[in-house]
């Protein structure tokens, strides 16, 4: 079996965060490096490795999911600019195999993103 993720720990309050967000399908949390002023990530409570691992009956939590994100932007202030990142794969910058949004706001976001 393999050994539980960073978030796993998070979830499992073994490893402390700064918890925004919580419910029973998800928790938020503020990123520990953060490219931002307001940089959260909202993780689903399943481990799910990556975004191509996901199927059509987690469609309803990644739904939920890009609520939850959109609920943080709007309560932190900035319900009118806000970035939603999702990494899939080490190619595309994913550290940590479990999937997660970045919320990123509260300053210029350029594009094309690095």
């Amino acid at each position: 079996m393999s050994e539980n993720t960073l978030f796993q720990k998070i979830i499992a309050r073994e490893i402390p965060a700064a918890i925004l967000y919580e419910d029973e399908s998800c928790i938020a949390f503020t990123d520990i490096n953060p490219q931002a002023p307001l940089h959260a990530l909202v993780v689903p409570i399943k481990p799910i490795p990556k975004i191509i691992d996901a199927t059509a009956a987690d469609e309803p939590l990644l739904g939920h999911l890009m609520a939850v994100a959109a609920q943080i932007a709007r309560e932190a202030g900035y319900g009118d600019g806000f970035r939603l990142v999702i990494n899939n794969g080490a190619d595309a910058g994913q550290t940590v195999f479990h999937v997660h949004i970045h919320v990123l706001a509260g300053r210029l976001l350029q594009w094309p993103p690095g």
